[in-house]
């Protein structure tokens, strides 16, 4: 199977800049992987397809504000993307300009409040920076970080919180899990109420989400890894919706990598954490996941390989297509899909 297989043509005006003022008020296009069939409603139509009995799973990890700007003693400018933590106040860093950020360079943070030293280098050419300062890291990165927005958004986020779930907990992720942008507490309540399970796992999601498939056959592609966690709540809430003849509904390809990852051959899910590398495109058999909340994809990436594997490759290009004459908003800022 081709790269090529999974391109679509995409006018560069319907990649969303901005999120909608309302969470919810986005548009929700529904696609029946068996027939085809598709449907154009608001995500505030959602809990119209989901009946009692369901488990929606979403993905909580909370974006961390990665960005930073700093300057080494002589004044030059340094960019700084903070991607893995080692441990020990060390991480794995992309750092701008890379050839001027050395081993044993120095970066100064904020006026000092942080500070950062390069120790090392990483594979693909990443450094390795060991940062000093008083008081609570995560909270320091919270005043002085900046989110690390996709590369195709090219507008200042006004409001950092539009780019977090608004059940986001579990800080991790260098980008956000961006189906679950369009639910707010009232929809999530409206869901719970009419009977669907809530379930909620960790996938933190990396910068390798980004990366593009360079490979003619996808067969050949390496895989990013994330880590994720599956807790004994979550699994025995996925458990008992499959045992009782409940759909599990995955809300974003994070929640699906994970789960995927984690089923067993029947579907069943164990409490489990670790690295997933999942790759899964068209010939995959689905395990756990029935149905999936997810946004619309960039052309030949991993994500829409996904997406075709559970609907069809025929049935997600035509719904592109449809989506492009329909004007849909695309990508992290944009419309959504609901594939049952």
């Amino acid at each position: 199977m081709k790269t090529s297989d999974f391109y679509y043509d995409l006018p560069k005006e319907l990649i969303a800049q901005t999120p909608i003022e309302r969470r919810d008020g986005s548009r929700l296009m529904v696609l029946d992987s068996k027939t085809g069939e598709i449907v154009h409603k608001h995500f505030y139509d959602i809990t119209d397809y989901l009946n009692p009995g369901d488990c929606l799973v979403m993905n909580d990890s909370r974006v961390l504000p990665a960005r930073l700007f700093g300057k080494r003693p002589t004044g030059g400018a340094v960019e700084i993307l903070l991607l893995t933590s080692k441990g020990d106040d060390v991480w794995e860093c992309l750092t701008r300009p890379g050839r001027k950020t050395r081993p044993g360079t120095e970066i100064i943070i904020g006026d000092g409040q942080l500070r950062a030293t390069v120790v090392g280098e990483a594979e693909g050419g990443n450094k390795l920076l060991k940062f000093s300062y008083e008081g609570i890291f995560l909270e320091i990165l919270e005043r002085l970080g900046k989110m690390p927005l996709p590369p195709y958004i090219h507008e200042e986020l006004q409001d950092s919180e539009r780019y977090q779930t608004v059940y986001s907990r579990e800080v991790g992720s260098a980008a956000a899990p961006t189906a679950g942008l369009h639910f707010t507490p009232e929809l999530l309540q409206k869901i719970q109420d009419k009977g669907v399970t809530l379930a909620y796992l960790t996938l933190h999601v990396g910068l390798g989400t980004f990366r593009p498939v360079k490979e003619d056959n996808i067969e050949a592609h390496e895989m990013h890894s994330e880590f994720c966690i599956v807790s004994r709540e979550t699994a025995d809430k996925v458990n008992a919706a499959r045992q009782n003849g409940g759909r599990i509904i995955s809300v974003g390809t994070t929640s699906c990598r994970t789960l995927e990852t984690v089923a067993d051959e029947k579907g069943f899910l164990r409490p489990w954490s670790g690295w997933t590398d999942i790759f899964i495109y068209p010939g995959y058999t689905f395990k756990c996941v029935d149905c999936l909340i997810t946004n619309f994809h960039l052309p030949e990436s991993t994500l829409i390989m996904l997406v075709s594997a559970l609907a069809g490759r025929d049935n997600v290009l035509n719904a592109y297509k449809k989506a492009v004459e329909e004007r849909y908003r695309f990508f992290s800022f944009g419309d959504a899909m609901f594939i049952k």
